[in-house]
């Protein structure tokens, strides 16, 4: 089984995910993995309900927040409802996604440039 959530907003202080979807709960775990959907753009964390992964997903148009959110270098906390989930790892295996997408044109081209773009301070330091 596979399901879809959708990160709506990130927020820096503190450092959380908001989902509308109101499907977190107590036996949906953290993964500690991050891939990519180069064809649709988006980075997607795996969560783990024992039965499937659920994907959570990360559209372009919050990446920035997401390049301040490796400088805090702290774990984002994902918010669905009432309930919240750490993402546990989730910078690390971003940072590391990225530096493997940098040049990599098996990701394509127009995904790698907008990966570097809005990276670009992370993928310099």
């Amino acid at each position: 089984m596979r399901k879809q959530l959708n990160v709506q907003a990130i927020e820096l202080q503190p450092y959380t995910f908001i989902l509308n979807e109101n499907e977190l709960n107590e036996q949906v775990t953290a993964s500690k993995q991050v891939i990519v959907d180069s064809d649709d753009f988006a980075f997607i964390y795996l969560l783990d309900s024992g039965e499937g992964y659920y994907y959570l997903r990360i559209q372009p148009e919050l990446w920035g927040m997401l390049a301040q959110g490796i400088i805090q270098q702290k774990d984002p906390v994902a918010i669905s409802g009432e309930n919240t989930l750490t993402l546990t790892q989730f910078n690390e295996e971003l940072e590391a996604l990225l530096f493997n997408i940098e040049g990599n044109g098996n990701y394509g081209e127009a995904f790698v440039e907008e990966v570097e773009r809005v990276f670009a301070a992370i993928l310099q330091a």
